[in-house]
């Protein structure tokens, strides 16, 4: 039996600035956009989540693809991952530096390969050999994020936390990674009642090259299952990564707990358990879906039988 398919998109939980929030639910919307003219065709879960989590990659507001935040050395290092809930298949890259839609990468992975994951020259090399275009570095990088860069490296010199987009909690801890949450992700049930989700991030900022996040691990920042929910994940990886919050999610929605009582229980878990921030969107089967986070806005975005709606979320939790 056929359904209204629903594609639920997030552009990064964190304290966005007042002059970013056009620019955050602009490129929300045009990712909807993508991946719901797929969905309304027929198309897989997979596709139209691959397809918006493109347009994001693509768009420079977003760390995720061209305009990511920098590692220590001055590169962009890219992570996603892609799951089809329907078969459980899985498609992830990690600091990948030449590749300029690392979503495209991970749907190669699913498709092509026995593996799950490929990383740094490895992954470069897979997507190359089944049609990819390597491209320099450089061309990721934007003079915003040198200056970005520098600015921080400056004040980690002079002892200071970084508080630029910290609202008000100003401790060093928060301080530090408020300014770097704006990893992208998507979730969609499509008309055959089948699960997908998707994430992609730059990472944080100055972090040590070859440092992976949440987004691109299995069950941590990314996760779909039919059986259960499909979920992306936004925020300080590290406690996401530790608390397999993804999976946590999902598995209490298994359990008959509904999505939207989920996504607010599991950022709450987040905090208490770790200290952590960020934002999770959260998508059952039957379309019930719910979003939460602890940081001062989320960028997010919804498709469905009532059309798009975007916006930018206020703290919630």
């Amino acid at each position: 039996m056929s359904r209204t398919p629903i594609l639920l998109v997030h552009g990064g939980a964190w304290a966005i600035p007042d002059d970013m929030t056009e620019a955050h639910e602009r490129g929300v919307r045009h990712a909807l956009e993508a991946g719901y003219s797929l969905l309304a065709k027929g198309a897989s879960a997979v596709d139209a989540v691959e397809a918006a989590v493109a347009v994001l990659e693509d768009d420079d507001t977003f760390d995720a693809g061209c305009g990511s935040f920098l590692t220590r050395d001055g590169r962009v290092q890219l992570d996603a991952l892609l799951m089809d809930g329907g078969t459980m298949r899985a498609g992830g890259v990690a600091c990948v530096e030449r590749l300029r839609n690392p979503i495209h990468a991970a749907r190669l992975v699913l498709d092509k390969s026995p593996h799950v994951y490929f990383v740094g020259e490895g992954a470069e090399e897979f997507a190359q050999a089944h049609g990819m275009e390597l491209i320099d570095n450089s061309e990721l990088v934007l003079e915003r994020e040198r200056e970005r860069l520098k600015e921080a490296q400056a004040k980690e010199r002079a002892g200071l936390p970084d508080l630029t987009f910290a609202g008000d909690d100003k401790s060093p801890e928060t301080a530090a990674h408020l300014a770097s949450h704006d990893t992208v992700g998507a979730v969609a049930v499509d008309a055959k009642g089948n699960l997908a989700a998707a994430t992609s991030t730059g990472g944080t900022l100055n972090k040590m090259p070859g440092r992976v996040g949440d987004s691109s691990l299995i069950g941590c920042g990314c996760y779909a299952d039919n059986l259960s929910a499909a979920v992306s994940l936004t925020g300080w990886g590290e406690p996401i990564m530790k608390l397999v919050l993804g999976k946590w999610a999902t598995d209490r929605v298994q359990q008959g707990r509904s999505p939207e009582q989920v996504a607010p229980e599991a950022i709450a878990y987040l905090y208490k358990r770790m200290g952590g921030h960020g934002g999770i969107i959260l998508l059952d089967p039957n379309g019930r879906y719910g979003l939460a986070h602890n940081t001062p806005r989320m960028a997010w975005g919804i498709y469905d039988a009532q059309g798009p709606r975007t916006g930018i979320a206020v703290e919630s939790y």
